[in-house]
């Protein structure tokens, strides 16, 4: 159950951010939903082994060659799945970094409330 709710919500986090922004378009809900399961399958399969084959560089630019693959890997998505549109390459590089940033702020949110420890504080 908790893969369906990750799954949908992953969604709504998709068509949020190509509603914000202007070069990003998914089509439906529906849509973002095969965009949120064909970018689920990309880096549990596809990422690991780029990120391994492009380790060299990745140590010389300590990491940050990390969001160009990212980014290509969007790319590769928006190629995959019709409906879902990416205006350049530089659009697909601001969606990378917006969804990392939102899922970085949701994991940190369930994290928090998964320790039965109401979170009312504004402190980290």
């Amino acid at each position: 159950m908790q893969i369906i709710i990750n799954w949908i919500v992953s969604a709504l986090v998709i068509l949020a951010i190509a509603y914000i922004l202007p070069g990003v378009g998914v089509s439906s809900f529906w849509v973002a939903l095969v965009v949120a399961l064909v970018l689920g399958l990309i880096n549990a399969f596809i990422r690991p082994i780029v990120l391994l084959l492009t380790l060299p560089i990745n140590l010389l630019t300590l990491g940050l060659f990390t969001l160009v693959i990212d980014t290509v890997l969007i790319l590769l998505a928006a190629w995959i799945v019709t409906g879902f549109d990416i205006g350049s390459f530089w659009w697909a590089f601001i969606f990378s970094i917006a969804l990392w940033v939102v899922n970085m702020f949701i994991k940190k949110t369930v994290s928090r409330s998964d320790t039965g420890i109401p979170n009312h504080s504004l402190v980290n």
